[in-house]
């Protein structure tokens, strides 16, 4: 789990939110408490609460006093939103800009993500290593 280019706190974050996206971790479910990340991660227990604060700030997470964390209702549409809004940001504006420059319209960007999802796919289906069962 421990990644040296991120802080502790915001992979302590980053989990809980997976979790949550996940559906392991439903809404308005317990969610795990300060120390029990700490102990499973072996980190200050400081440091898991900062991340869980993170996500009590953001809405994802509701304290309730004497009784621990809990996932919010709406926690996952909040999480999936704030991800896409990344994934636009991240991704989709670089390809695009990079379309332009190659002088490529949105239906010729759609058409080479097409084109190589189904290339994807055909991989994938023909790869061994890949079976299920």
């Amino acid at each position: 789990m421990i990644d040296d280019a991120k802080p502790l706190f915001t992979q302590i974050a980053e989990k809980v939110e997976d979790s949550i996206l996940n559906g392991t971790l439903p809404e308005l479910s317990r969610a795990p408490s300060t120390n029990a990340l700490a102990s499973f991660y072996s980190i200050n227990p400081a440091t898991a609460a900062k991340g869980i604060n993170r996500l009590v700030d953001k809405g994802v997470l509701e304290k309730r006093r004497g009784i621990g964390m809990f996932v919010t209702e709406g926690a996952r549409a909040l999480l999936i939103n704030e991800h896409r809004t990344e994934f636009s940001e991240n991704f989709i504006s670089p390809l695009l800009s990079e379309a332009n420059r190659l002088g490529l319209g949105a239906k010729d960007v759609i058409a080479l993500i097409e084109e190589r999802s189904h290339e994807l796919r055909l991989t994938t289906a023909l790869d061994p290593t890949e079976a299920k069962g």
